[in-house]
């Protein structure tokens, strides 16, 4: 497709009609938001003036956008952003990309957490930042400290904590090592949690990812056993832990937990119905 002899309106269709071959994508959507970011016009422009055509610069840029996207690369590293809560977060290969899921982390922890109170948390393994940077949106009293082992994923979370204007220190470290004896009211994290014979590694989004944010290897559980064996020793009494783990290892991370001395647990589902994470206090 030439895009310079097309209307936006046609461009849309064929490229919208090229999308469906993808089995996770939004056709429409995804169609204008590519062609907006190629064109440097806003999705009500491209809908308020159908007939316009493209220059031949913006025409490149879009047809290079568009094979990038069909080649199955996520829409997420092709912009460069990616919304989550009520933030719009930089994205990069190096880091995951976060997904609404997870937001029931953050509700599940502004929901257990005293609002008014000068808490310590940590969000472990934080990639581009997402679950601290929803946290001290809503939370300004509390003080988040977000940790990655990726120095490059690191790099990304300062970079949306600096832009969104959120007072988030960053520590690389692996999991909870550098924290002292109860020194955190809570700690979060969104841990690698596949299994490394999962299919899913080769499927979709997820062959573009980071693997050693997506699994520990092994039956997938090593992260979250090594943030549970070590959470009771960081905690205050009365601390809690939230983790999110995969839809059919509930009853394992259950487990884990009370292995750990944590009370109150329970797990929570998404959306979908399926478990998603479970939380407890220490």
């Amino acid at each position: 497709m030439t895009a310079t002899l097309h209307s936006v309106k046609e461009i849309l269709r064929c490229a919208a009609s090229a999308l469906e071959t993808l089995p996770d994508a939004s056709p429409r959507p995804e169609a204008e938001r590519l062609l907006s970011e190629a064109s440097g016009l806003g999705r009500t422009a491209l809908r308020a003036w159908p007939e316009r055509r493209l220059d031949p610069a913006q025409a490149t840029a879009f047809e290079r956008l568009l094979a990038r996207r069909l080649a199955g690369e996520p829409l997420a590293y092709i912009l460069g952003y990616q919304a989550f809560w009520t933030l719009e977060l930089r994205v990069t290969p190096d880091t995951l990309i976060p997904r609404p899921e997870t937001e029931h982390l953050v509700e599940s922890a502004l929901e257990r957490l005293a609002a008014e109170r000068a808490l310590r948390l940590v969000d472990l393994g934080t990639g581009s930042g997402a679950i601290a940077a929803a946290l001290a949106a809503e939370r300004p009293r509390w003080q988040l400290i977000a940790t990655d082992r990726s120095a490059a994923a690191l790099a990304v979370a300062h970079e949306n904590f600096s832009r969104l204007g959120l007072p988030v220190q960053v520590l690389r470290a692996p999991w909870l090592a550098p924290f002292a004896n109860a020194s955190l009211d809570a700690i979060i994290s969104n841990p690698p949690y596949i299994a490394a014979c999962d299919a899913h590694l080769d499927r979709g989004d997820l062959r573009f990812e980071p693997r050693a944010a997506l699994t520990p290897e092994g039956d997938g559980l090593d992260a979250i056993r090594a943030i549970c064996a070590d959470a009771g020793r960081c905690l205050v009494p009365g601390g809690w832990l939230f983790i999110e783990h995969g839809f059919d290892q509930g009853e394992a991370v259950r487990a884990l937990f009370a292995q750990a001395g944590f009370a109150a647990i329970e797990t929570r589902r998404d959306l979908a119905g399926l478990e998603r994470l479970t939380l407890g206090q220490r």
